[in-house]
């Protein structure tokens, strides 16, 4: 198996690399001098030495670029880059910088180069707007294409929504989004923050770009961040991904403990599925009809100010209650603005939670505003290893009817439920909660 792997990544690696060779295939650095590049943003020191592109980090300067001049749409992208310890770098692609935006800073996306211990170097981060889109904890067999004090080859494909990167012939990230279609490439000399950083370099070479004919690789089988709504890749279809709605009908969902989906509260508008807030009377939770085991869970979610809800994993309805059903729950709140945030313990009632049981471990910079869609994933592997995800972050993670699982559950509102989060399998669903909020691109791949 180990040879088969190997000898797949090498025919990749041909495949990818000696492209070059064919027609279409253009120089965008001269080897020479920097005619046609323009600094922005920035003063870090760009020069050219030995056929090669210097960056060099100066004290009291923000992130630096150099962009070539003209705009791309569509290309695939080549190029050689090697940097010292301690410092970041970046390719800017289908990237602007407008006056009315934050003052001319440059923005969008960028293959991120990155040395330091979290290996992230081939991610994707959108800079000053979204920032990281595709970190490589969704891709982790990737953080070992990097290669300290050593020449890499980065490679990025954009052709149409779908962006994918490449590091020496390993796949890294793979995003189908559509915020910006075209825009200017730039190399990225990062800013500092201690005098002592000054005097840090990346170099670049061997600058190649394709922008007709093009013809995407082979399909990679990595994980694909799609935030295209309610839609699937071929690649997605391969990976064994499949649609929990269809974004247009109510079709596979139905309300708890009843057999058909609720009459009124939840409404189907401009792809989304929404629990409206109504005052009287609750529309009542809604769980898909097919029954899961161990999977991979992704859904969309947008909350409104102070809003409560949860996603449940392992429904069986088995106790018969009719009001609030009892399951794992991955809590969905504004934890500035409603109350439970601050109830239970240590915030284990807070956004991405395993409500009344685990507090999220959120990062900072996976905290969207509320009003924005949140990417959600839960993970159930077989050996009932268990995941919380919240924008890229790994938040939560657990083993179901360990020891330490039992304790929590005999500490917390569910201690008098006989095996609670136990059932061999369940529904997902959606909680009703009173509060305005929506769904959509939920997705499951079954796990063997």
């Amino acid at each position: 198996m180990r040879k088969s792997v190997l000898l797949f990544l090498l025919l990749l690696n041909i495949y990818s690399y000696a492209q070059k060779n064919e027609k279409g295939w253009r120089n965008l650095f001269n080897g020479k001098d920097l005619t046609g590049w323009t600094e922005i943003n920035g003063t870090a020191k760009y020069a050219v030495e030995n056929g090669m592109i210097v960056g060099t980090t100066v004290p009291n300067s923000p992130n630096s670029f150099l962009a070539i001049d003209g705009t791309f749409g569509d290309f695939i992208l080549e190029v050689e880059f090697k940097m010292d310890d301690g410092t970041n770098s970046g390719i800017q692609f289908r990237s602007e910088a407008k006056p009315d935006y934050l003052n001319g800073k440059v923005f969008g996306y960028q293959l991120d180069i990155d040395p330091t211990s979290r290996k992230w170097c081939g991610g994707l981060y959108d800079e000053s707007r979204r920032q990281w889109l595709y970190p490589l904890e969704y891709n982790t067999p990737a953080k070992d294409a990097y290669k300290n004090n050593e020449w890499n080859t980065c490679r990025i494909e954009a052709i149409g929504n779908s962006i994918r990167t490449w590091v020496n012939g390993i796949a890294c990230s793979n995003l189908v989004d559509d915020w910006t279609l075209k825009g200017l490439i730039a190399l990225q000399v990062h800013a500092i923050g201690k005098p002592e950083e000054a005097g840090k370099h990346v170099w670049f070479k061997n600058i190649h770009i394709k922008t007709e004919n093009l013809q995407p690789s082979p399909i990679d089988h990595i994980f694909v961040l799609n935030l295209l709504p309610n839609i699937l890749t071929d690649q997605e279809k391969s990976n064994g991904v499949k649609l929990l709605w269809d974004g247009k009908t109510t079709q596979g969902w139905r309300g708890a403990y009843i057999e058909k989906f609720p009459e009124k509260g939840w409404e189907i508008k401009d792809g989304s599925l929404n629990i409206e807030a109504i005052v009287m009377e609750k529309a009542g939770d809604i769980l898909t009809e097919e029954m899961f085991d161990f999977f991979d869970l992704q859904f969309e979610f947008k909350l409104t100010d102070g809003a409560n809800s949860g996603v449940k994993y392992f429904v069986t309805e088995s106790d018969k209650n009719k009001g609030v059903v009892i399951a794992p729950e991955y809590q969905i709140l504004d934890d500035e603005k409603h109350p439970d945030a601050k109830q239970g313990v240590v915030g284990n009632r807070t956004l991405a939670s395993l409500y009344d049981l685990i507090p999220a471990d959120k990062n900072p910079r996976g905290i969207k505003k509320i009003g924005e869609w949140n990417q959600g994933r839960i993970i159930v592997y077989p050996n009932n290893h268990v995941e919380h995800w919240l924008n890229g972050y790994n938040v939560v993670e657990y083993v179901r009817g360990s020891g330490i699982y039992k304790a929590l559950v005999a500490r917390s509102k569910f201690a008098t439920i006989e095996n609670f989060g136990m059932a061999e399998k369940g529904h997902i669903l959606l909680q009703d909660h009173g509060d305005k909020v929506s769904f959509r691109s939920i997705k499951i791949k079954q796990l063997k």
